[in-house]
């Protein structure tokens, strides 16, 4: 029998849990902390999306931006951040905004450096900040090192580090995601490329892991509890690996399949598979076991395929599919466990942003703007395509259903 006194000390924590899985207890939304949402994979569990929506008629309001950035907003509660890069006078700031009406709370400049050079569908702010309800971090490239910072929410400078080296022709992008008492950048690079663990209170660094190759990539790692382990997992660097988030230990390493990277992994707990899309210059899909130990290039891809993969977007797993789009606006859906095509098709435009799940539905945002709604399934169903009449290169983020969208000039947010 559990003494009354240690019974209440079990029911505080879980009272604390359950607060902290719902932050906005007001409104039960899930809040979208970071890049992707609360789970780093696009999916929305807190209620319905619209799927048909017009513009003007569903535009709850709109707003220009300062600057250009392709950097997802993220959203805690009543309020935006987000990060931009301002062109005239070379200035990387973070705003943020009130999420009811779009006006600006305040805005700060970050850094001030000049510009690097960049792909052409790249930005100088593209790195998606994250928030733990206390503090927002940022990361941006200043000059030759990886610049990250954190701010509390009326917008005060806490702490700034730098905590590597970083140099890529392609420019920089790299989303902080959250674990326990830290924030985890990754920092693969044309160079002495790592992952880095900073203390989110004082910046200060945790641990930080060689990583192998050497080479550009810029993949957002998922952490997942599987096997037993906690396992902070991500593809770059010519190679898919699993570490401890805690230690930074690897746990398991998949050579290539190609050299570059770009899209986050998705995970599936109902087959226990990750799944892969990348990248440059070959292209490669992949379902992958993640129990494994040490290298497990031969033993741990469940499936293989390489037509139709994206390099830029992040994919998306609904229930027992798996669906994908190629930069070229190609889609397929596949059967999660085998791997299956189920059916390969084209949507509007090029695609740069990653992919959203909700309503049992896949939404896909074109460049042009065109979200398509995509029913998954043995055949190909377009449930709906809404145009939001402006270029979009950020991906979607989600609050209480509704949509808020960045576009190349604006923010706009999206209801019924």
């Amino acid at each position: 029998m559990i003494p009354r006194q240690l019974s209440l000390t079990f029911s505080s924590l879980l009272a604390i849990f359950s607060l902290l899985a719902l932050p906005d207890h007001t409104s039960g939304a899930e809040n979208w902390p970071g890049w992707r949402g609360p789970r780093g994979d696009g999916s929305v569990e807190d209620g319905p999306l619209p799927v048909s929506w017009k513009v003007p008629d569903n535009v709850i309001w709109k707003v220009e931006m300062p600057g250009i950035g392709h950097a997802s907003p993220i959203i805690w509660e009543d309020r935006i951040f987000l990060v931009d890069a301002i062109e005239d006078t070379a200035e990387r700031v973070l705003l943020c905004l009130d999420r009811e009406s779009g006006k600006t709370l305040w805005q700060k400049t970050v850094l001030e450096a000049p510009f690097e050079d960049i792909h052409r569908l790249n930005s100088r702010a593209s790195s998606t900040p994250l928030t733990d309800g206390e503090r927002i971090y940022v990361s941006f490239l200043d000059k030759t090192e990886m610049f990250v910072a954190a701010y509390d929410f009326n917008g005060e400078k806490l702490w700034e580090t730098r905590p590597g080296v970083f140099s890529s022709k392609h420019g920089y992008c790299s989303s902080p995601v959250l674990w326990k008492d830290s924030i985890i950048v990754n920092g693969d690079h044309d160079g002495d490329a790592y992952i880095v663990s900073l203390n989110r209170e004082t910046g200060e660094t945790i641990w930080k892991v060689d990583r192998p190759n050497k080479t550009r990539s810029y993949c957002t790692p998922i952490i997942r509890h599987i096997d037993g382990r906690d396992q902070l997992i991500l593809s770059g660097s010519k190679c898919v690996a699993s570490y401890d988030p805690t230690t930074g230990d690897q746990h398991w390493i998949i050579d290539g399949p190609t050299e570059q990277y770009v899209a986050s992994l998705v995970y599936n707990p109902e087959v226990n598979l990750l799944f892969l899309t990348c990248g440059f210059p070959a292209k490669h899909l992949m379902g992958i076991r993640p129990d494994g130990h040490g290298n497990v290039t031969n033993t741990h891809v469940a499936w293989h395929e390489q037509v139709g993969a994206a390099y830029v977007p992040s994919p998306v797993a609904v229930g027992p599919y798996f669906l994908v789009v190629a930069d070229n606006g190609v889609a397929s859906c596949f059967v999660a466990k085998t791997g299956e095509r189920l059916w390969r098709e084209r949507l509007p435009g090029g695609h740069s942003a990653s992919l959203l799940s909700a309503n049992g539905l896949a939404y896909f945002l074109s460049d042009d703007g065109i979200m398509s709604v995509v029913k998954p399934g043995p055949e190909f169903n377009v449930v709906a395509q809404n145009e939001l009449g402006e270029e979009t290169y950020a991906s979607p983020a989600v609050y209480d259903g509704k949509l808020y969208l960045r576009s190349v000039k604006h923010l706009y947010c999206i209801g019924e």
